[in-house]
């Protein structure tokens, strides 16, 4: 038999394997628990039917391929963590694969890598016992161009399934993957319709749902920051989406486009297709510093309501490092608090070196957010910067469950004036202040105001302080 009837013998053995798989025969956890958006306030997430606000951090983005990852994750939730970015790369020197590689160093694509899912499995495992909410992205664009080509198990060289004839793809990918020319990503039917790879595409794909069905915890995002044709993306969002419908789960999916203008045409194709996404990653946003950056995501928000669209919108990718190219570690740290002001409703710092990370800063500040959650519920707020009054520009961000509670982010030294409501005279309130670098409350006091207005002054030079002005004798709103 010569080397192009095995090809298409096993091509078509995986077909018609595909055609009658089902990925799991039956949830092993039941809908109404799995994460999806709030009853109450579908612009954030529940899990196991209880409202929550999801901030993370970690040290890696392909966070299954670590050694120590049970540690890892522990310590997040210990700093009050509870969300971690999936890519399922395996580009990185060091790395499991995917896919099964031979003593002769070839790689088979119908052949699972043993170690690459049980570490994945383990992973899936551990967050679900610490209540940690998994986004998966299931194509990264950085897997498959330039060096990391070279040792691809989808690159013709390395495996022992499909030429570079059959396939399409060439030897070399030099550009930047935002190129956009490297043909893996062209493969389904809507764009070139390549019958030789795309089986192998979605074996990858059916492998990684009989892992992710079991569980509530996991959201899914397409790819990671492409800027692809919107068919791709659409492909495998109907894709898992129909496997889901055939085994009962219920999913929450998105993609994620490049443009770090969340306001370009590519974002509004996520929300625009609810029939295909059930939420927003923006996070491409968090190139953006100060008040631009607050005001992409308050223009976002306006957009997508006036379109009478409310869903979750996350931001799982925090730049900002001062051993990165994407801003500072305070750019970081402000980006993360304006981003909870504003109303994101997942947002996590990213790896090292263009992200904190879950460093030490990265738990202090994962802390401090924790304690002001709690404090606040954040899910009955709503920005409201136009109840400062002096305020200049990036100097204080506001977010209120007006009449009840107010909230005012400091990203560094300064002065506001809180507007109150008419009533507040008649009422009792208390402030107290929030260090975020330590984690710790201040006292609360008794405040007085003359015609509704509260002078606030942060308590300390460094800054990076959160005020909250409470009505004495209530409780938040769940």
């Amino acid at each position: 038999m010569n080397v192009l009837c095995r090809v298409t013998k096993a091509v078509l053995l995986i077909t018609l394997f595909f055609n009658g798989l089902a990925v799991a025969k039956s949830p092993t956890f039941p809908n109404t628990h799995r994460i999806q958006p709030d009853t109450q306030n579908p612009a954030y997430w529940q899990y196991k039917q209880k409202p929550i606000v999801l901030i993370g951090g970690s040290v890696e983005d392909n966070l299954f391929q670590i050694d120590n990852l049970r540690q890892h994750l522990q310590l997040l939730k210990d700093s009050g963590g509870n969300y971690i970015r999936c890519t399922m790369s395996d580009r990185d020197p060091g790395n499991s694969r995917a896919f099964h590689q031979r003593d002769d160093g070839k790689f088979d694509l119908t052949q699972p890598g043993k170690e690459y899912w049980n570490r994945f499995a383990n992973l899936l495992k551990w967050t679900a016992e610490l209540d940690i909410i998994v986004q998966i992205e299931v194509w990264d664009r950085f897997d498959h161009s330039r060096e990391p080509w070279e040792s691809d198990p989808y690159n013709p060289a390395n495996n022992i399934n499909y030429s570079f004839e059959q396939s399409g793809f060439k030897p070399q990918y030099k550009n930047h993957p935002g190129k956009n020319d490297q043909p893996f990503f062209f493969t389904v039917p809507a764009l070139e319709n390549n019958t030789t790879v795309l089986p192998y595409q979605q074996q990858f794909v059916d492998r990684l749902l009989e892992h992710t069905f079991a569980y509530g915890h996991v959201l899914y995002c397409m790819d990671n920051e492409t800027k692809g044709k919107s068919e791709w993306g659409a492909y495998w969002a109907t894709y898992i989406r129909d496997k889901a419908k055939q085994s009962g789960v219920a999913v929450q999916l998105t993609e994620m486009w490049d443009a770090h203008d969340i306001n370009r045409k590519e974002h509004r194709q996520t929300w625009e297709h609810p029939e295909l996404y059930d939420f927003c990653d923006i996070s491409q946003n968090n190139h953006n510093s100060g008040q631009k950056h607050w005001d992409n995501i308050i223009k976002f928000f306006d957009t997508v309501r006036k379109a009478q669209r409310v869903c979750p919108i996350n931001t799982v990718k925090i730049y900002g490092s001062d051993t990165g190219r994407y801003g500072t570690a305070m750019d970081a740290q402000q980006r993360f608090w304006r981003n909870l002001f504003a109303g994101i409703a997942a947002t996590r710092f990213h790896r090292p070196k263009t992200g904190i990370g879950l460093s030490q800063l990265a738990q202090q500040n994962l802390k401090s957010a924790r304690m002001w959650i709690d404090a606040v519920n954040p899910i009955a707020c709503k920005p409201a910067n136009d109840l400062l009054l002096d305020r200049k520009e990036n100097q204080a961000y506001c977010t209120a469950d007006e009449g009840r509670v107010y909230s005012v982010y400091f990203p560094t030294n300064g002065s506001v004036i809180l507007q109150l409501p008419a009533k507040a005279k008649q009422d009792q309130w208390t402030l107290r202040w929030l260090d975020i670098q330590s984690s710790q409350w201040s006292k609360p006091i008794s405040v007085h105001h003359e015609n509704q207005q509260l002078n606030l002054t942060t308590p300390n030079q460094a800054g990076s302080c959160i005020a909250v002005v409470q009505r004495s004798g209530i409780v938040n709103r769940n």
